[in-house]
């Protein structure tokens, strides 16, 4: 049985959107649906550890039920001084920050549709894929200018950087140390202006850092060939590289809505019934 937990903070998006109102997109639910659920049938309990705001709004949708564990605003405990704008992920590190060993970190987008635990067995730290170091994205520590006291020369440049789309923690050291470093590294760059490059060596290039660092037992769990060419044996989708996609193309966006559906109602059909009350998800589910 391995433990697994998903994270929502709301904050940046009131940051980018002050008199916003918040809402999740149909095909964002729909994945959270099948994550969530396929999670707790192959492989254990599940979490959502985020904010009072994203609670209420899965209330208002009637999906708490979605987390067997529960859904727990702990990251309303999320510091006021964090830059939610550079650091729209910070949530991810604060939530495993507070999660006990052994522990899957697993974004909403993201579906392992089969037991995880023969992959990560005998580890202590795992992610989905690596990284290629591509400067634009990973570039060289002149490129924290907004950082303050990090740092940077502890770690080795070279290791390339994992994708935590999906992260298993085996290892409670290991994981204070990960979570205490990131955290310090995005409080000591209140003023960072970088909407990419800060959040992803924070969450992505640390974790392969540290894990380096420590020298303990870290591996990817797929590459980017095999999940995008079905190479993987049928273990996860993500969804992340076809979100822009099917946002320009509205037939991708239905279509792609109408299948989680149908996965739904075959795999889950007493929980689709109750997610096909949803308003914005409603049309999806109709013959």
């Amino acid at each position: 049985m391995l433990r697994a937990f998903h994270s929502n903070w709301t904050r940046p998006f009131f940051v980018r959107n002050p008199e916003g109102q918040y809402a999740v997109e149909p095909f964002e639910l729909l994945t959270t649906a099948l994550s969530a659920l396929t999670w707790r049938r192959e492989n254990g309990p599940i979490r959502m550890i985020c904010d009072s705001e994203a609670r209420r709004y899965y209330e208002s949708l009637g999906l708490l039920f979605l987390w067997d564990e529960g859904v727990h605003p702990l990251l309303d405990a999320v510091p006021a001084d964090v830059n939610a704008m550079a650091f729209w992920a910070a949530g991810k590190l604060y939530a495993l920050s507070a999660m006990p060993c052994p522990c899957v970190m697993v974004d909403t987008d993201l579906i392992c549709w089969k037991p995880l635990a023969p992959l990560v067995r005998g580890l202590d730290a795992a992610a989905i894929h690596r990284e290629d170091i591509m400067p634009d994205i990973y570039p060289g520590p002149s490129a924290f200018p907004a950082s303050r006291g990090f740092d940077f020369a502890a770690f080795d440049w070279s290791v390339q950087p994992f994708n935590t789309a999906l992260a298993y923690f085996g290892d409670d050291a290991f994981r204070r140390y990960y979570t205490d470093t990131a955290i310090r590294f995005i409080r000591s760059a209140p003023e960072a202006d970088d909407v990419l490059t800060y959040m992803v060596f924070g969450e992505q290039r640390l974790l392969a850092m540290c894990a380096a660092k420590k020298r303990v037992r870290a591996a990817a769990l797929s590459d980017l060939p095999a999940l995008f060419g079905g190479e993987q044996g049928g273990y996860f989708t993500h969804v992340w590289g076809f979100k822009q996609q099917m946002r320009d193309e509205p037939a991708l966006y239905e279509d792609f809505c109408r299948r989680c559906a149908a996965r739904l109602r075959r795999d889950f059909p007493e929980a689709a019934a109750r997610i096909a009350r949803v308003p914005s998800l409603a049309p999806f589910f109709s013959d």
